[in-house]
């Protein structure tokens, strides 16, 4: 860019109604919570959402989180485990009724 002057800066223009409120942001209860994501994956779950200034309650959140994660990490890896011996019993039951049709053609 032949006309370039270094970086961009937005103006500073001067707002005298403008007050600096620190409580701004602070509500006594939240009644709704909204997420924008994006996700590649569908079906994903968001669960398990704590919104606190309180560092002990965080904490305690945190702890009970990990217990269920623990359990749900269990059951998952029971119904992998579960599908993965269906599958490959499914696979050698196929191959067996495959090596019984070779027979037959055999025979013939």
């Amino acid at each position: 860019n032949p006309a370039y002057k270094g970086f961009w800066e937005a103006k500073k223009i001067a707002n005298p109604e403008y007050v600096d409120d620190d409580n701004l942001y602070k509500y006594d209860d939240f009644g709704f919570i909204g997420f924008d994501l994006w996700q590649v994956k569908g079906n994903t779950i968001f669960d398990n959402v704590i919104i606190t200034d309180d560092v002990k309650e965080a904490d305690a959140f945190v702890e009970k989180w990990k217990a269920l994660s623990e359990v749900e990490k269990a059951k998952k890896k029971e119904e992998d485990d579960k599908k993965a011996e269906e599958a490959k019993a499914a696979t050698a039951s196929k191959d067996d009724d495959d090596d019984d049709d070779d027979k037959e053609d055999e025979e013939e």
